[in-house]
């Protein structure tokens, strides 16, 4: 082009962008953006603050009082907390809890990441995810309640399969040494297909060429899986392990219809064991005191987990 035709060319476009300017219509990007994006904000945003943020503050206040709902609360400071460590059956949940966390997180994880990695090499079919997902869709109680009645000693199914094996029946909700373990595996039955459908979004965003490269060095699957996906797959797992972990240490709807915290105090996570306090016992003071120690150690937890998986990297970057 010539330098007569480039001369004719930039008055245009420079009085083009001035009456776009004074229109309005070329406004740098991002102006007038945050106003619109408040909006959409704005109802979670509400939601969040009455849901969320009121009630721990509350909750909080609550802590530090002796209350009850027929009375008015009666300010005692940290008289609730001093208990509280003083408490052995605090301690007992708390470790019952750790149980049936270990357990849970541990088989979930296995064979949500198994599952996960079967359908990512063999089948990606929809119905396949369906199948997989609908325990998950099942309510938490009537799950529990159909294998309770399933694991029932005299005549739920299974124990009628193992005494036709010729085997001694087992209590699995009745007894102290498997209760915790047969919630534990309920639960991980429920929800194994939503975490492996979790993982399973994380492994389609591993490119294939990395498979690929891996192969043509002589890598094999095993191989691979070790030193390929599970470091790829990192920010995923610990997103996921940051969910179930929170999750698990709230457990109650499964408790509350099978075991009730028995036998003795065999099942008696904290989360029911605040129930018992709060609404059976009608101390919501002390309830309330153990529910803000149980959000310091979820919010710990999470952290610790975010920390020690590095969630905020990944190693495709």
């Amino acid at each position: 082009m010539s330098s007569g035709a480039v001369d004719t060319v930039e008055p245009v476009v420079a009085a083009d962008f001035k009456r776009g300017a004074v229109r309005g219509t070329d406004k740098p990007p991002g102006r007038g953006d945050l106003g619109i994006a408040l909006i959409f904000i704005l109802p979670a945003l509400i939601g969040f603050l009455l849901f969320y943020v009121y009630p721990f503050f509350r909750g909080f206040y609550f802590s530090l009082t002796r209350y009850n709902l027929l009375g008015t609360p009666t300010f005692i400071g940290f008289d609730n907390f001093t208990r509280l460590f003083q408490d052995p059956l605090f301690w007992n949940a708390l470790l019952v809890t750790v149980e049936y966390v270990v357990i849970n997180i541990v088989l979930q994880t296995i064979l949500a990441v198994a599952i996960a990695v079967l359908m990512h090499r063999l089948t990606q079919s929809t119905v396949v995810r369906g199948l997989i997902l609908l325990p998950f869709l099942i309510s938490n109680v009537i799950a529990a309640m159909l294998w309770f009645w399933m694991l029932d000693y005299q005549i739920g199914l299974v124990n009628e399969f193992i005494a036709f094996l010729g085997l001694d029946r087992i209590a699995f909700f009745g007894d102290s040494a498997w209760a915790i373990p047969t919630i534990a595996i309920v639960n991980v039955w429920r929800h194994m297909g939503y975490t492996a459908l979790l993982v399973f979004a994380g492994l389609q965003t591993i490119p294939n060429y990395v498979y690929e490269a891996a192969a043509v060095d002589g890598s094999t699957e095993w191989k691979s899986f070790w030193r390929i996906t599970m470091p790829l797959l990192r920010p995923v797992l610990a997103l996921v392990l940051v969910i179930t972990v929170t999750g698990s240490f709230q457990v109650f709807d499964t408790v509350a219809v099978t075991t009730r915290g028995g036998p003795g105090n065999a099942s008696r996570v904290i989360q029911y064991y605040i129930y018992q306090k709060g609404f059976t016992e009608g101390q919501f003071g002390y309830a309330s005191a153990l529910s803000v120690i149980l959000f310091i150690i979820l919010a710990t937890v999470a952290l610790i987990q975010l920390r020690m998986l590095r969630a905020g990297e990944s190693d495709l970057a």
